[in-house]
């Protein structure tokens, strides 16, 4: 075990454990309302099932880092199946909930395959980077064949993303999407190609929002054109679904630079989920500007690391895998503070290590243990 941690990336492992020690404790205090008052339980309830999360994901990720990146293929092949089965179990048999069918209850236990989907998905496509980068670059290859494999890479990402939009999911599937575009956009497939890809995609899509225009005379729900058009000025329409945008400018703005003190949000009270997705207001309100400046040296970091690892890997699965990982972190950090901030709309996604969700810290755990394996085997090839 010391063997391991040596060669692991060290700033990853301690960003890591300091933003999960500091978003498990500050799910107590984000939560405090909303367990005790709408739940009407234990002050302490969500610390508990997140810190059990937490244990569930540091086991799985344990597995995961011991296991060399030559059997990950293998792996790889059967968590995208099996991730696929669920989603498409989830599609064919959930219920909605808040007009999205991303909830999967098997007995008393609740979980969202799109959250495992994406580690899921990033595997899968840097396997099969590996796999067929010789022959995507090579110029012997007719023309046929090659496009043959890029639509199977293509395939491979959309068929996720797909699934997820009949879930009527978009904050998902958009991020879903920017993952396995930046992938796309880094891979060893010829410029040419990609270029012609993506003005195929932009075809297809194109020819999808006319049908969807011509059969049901709109291509997103009554909420999702709502959130496209409120996020701008949101407390100009509290009452109509703004309230939680315009809660969170509260909240930020009377955090000023040092915050109202720990346990002293006033916002908490008027924020829906406090502890999910509008969790940073919390944290801004409370502990203010300069504070959560740290917040955000620790984001940048943790992603200059990990693309940076990409970058000098030799291992065209680990490059990918790394790429794949960054691209997941960063999306779901502009996509969360973007919403939250006014700048896009917003679509609920956790934030990473601070936002209350099982299914999301389990797979960001997992993920991570991922980027430390390609590190693990990078170091040890260095030294040999």
């Amino acid at each position: 075990m010391k063997k391991l941690i040596r060669d692991m990336d060290i700033p990853i492992l301690i960003i890591t454990i300091v933003l999960l020690v500091f978003g498990l404790l500050n799910i107590v205090n984000a939560s405090s309302q909303a367990v005790v008052i709408r739940f009407g339980t234990s002050l302490y309830n969500f610390f508990y099932k997140q810190a059990m999360y937490i244990f569930i994901g540091l086991v799985l990720s344990l597995f995961v880092v011991t296991r060399p990146l030559k059997k990950y293929p293998r792996y790889g092949f059967l968590a995208y199946i099996g991730c696929l089965f669920l989603l498409m179990w989830l599609l064919l048999r959930g219920e909605s909930y808040q007009g999205s069918i991303n909830w999967l209850k098997i007995g008393p236990v609740s979980f969202q395959p799109s959250e495992f989907a994406k580690p899921a998905m990033i595997l899968f496509v840097a396997v099969l980077f590996e796999k067929l980068s010789k022959k995507l670059r090579s110029t012997r290859i007719d023309e046929t064949t090659r496009w043959e494999l890029i639509g199977i890479i293509l395939f491979s990402g959309a068929l996720y993303i797909g699934i997820v939009l009949l879930q009527k999911d978009l904050g998902t599937a958009i991020i879903m999407s920017g993952i396995f575009g930046i992938m796309f956009l880094t891979s060893p497939i010829r410029s040419q190609d990609k270029i012609k890809a993506i003005g195929l995609i932009g075809v297809l899509l194109l020819i999808i929002i006319v049908f969807l225009l011509s059969t049901k005379g709109s291509v997103l729900t009554a909420s999702q054109s709502n959130r496209l058009t409120d996020y701008k000025n949101p407390c100009s329409k509290y009452e109509e679904g703004g309230y939680q945008i315009c809660n969170g400018y509260i909240a930020i703005n009377d955090g000023g630079l040092f915050g109202v003190g720990i346990g002293e949000s006033k916002q908490i009270s008027y924020i829906p989920e406090s502890h999910t997705d509008s969790v940073f207001a919390i944290i801004a309100e409370e502990l203010g500007l300069i504070p959560c400046t740290f917040i955000f040296i620790a984001y940048i970091i943790l992603l200059y690391r990990i693309f940076k690892l990409g970058g000098k890997t030799k291992s065209i699965k680990g490059k990918y895998i790394c790429y794949g990982v960054g691209s997941y972190i960063g999306i779901h950090i502009i996509v969360n503070l973007g919403g939250l901030f006014g700048l896009i709309p917003f679509t609920g996604v956790p934030l990473p290590f601070l936002t209350y969700g099982g299914s999301f810290i389990i797979a960001l755990l997992v993920s991570l243990a991922m980027v430390q394996r390609v590190h693990i085997e990078y170091k040890r090839q260095k030294v040999l």
